[in-house]
């Protein structure tokens, strides 16, 4: 089973340079929430982002992780939001 410390863990660790805030928002440990910022994400659509951390997860997404609520941005995105 995940937990969203593990889930945090393996994003970042996976993902050069990410910063990842992971949630489990129905407290069961399989509904997760989780905000990935990376430059990786750069020039990417947002589905290829998506994808990026799906493969990370593999075989868990739809199994013992049965939803996964995902933001994906650059850092750039996440300080023009913070200065608006």
């Amino acid at each position: 089973m995940s937990d969203a410390e593990n889930i945090k863990q393996r994003i970042e660790a996976a993902i050069p340079g990410a910063h990842a805030e992971v949630e489990d928002y129905t407290g069961g440990g399989d509904h997760f929430r989780a905000t990935v910022t990376a430059e990786a994400f750069a020039g990417l659509g947002r589905v290829a982002q998506h994808r990026l951390v799906y493969e990370i997860l593999g075989a868990e997404i739809g199994g013992a992780i049965h939803a996964l609520s995902l933001t994906t941005r650059t850092p750039s995105q996440t300080n023009s939001s913070q200065t608006n």
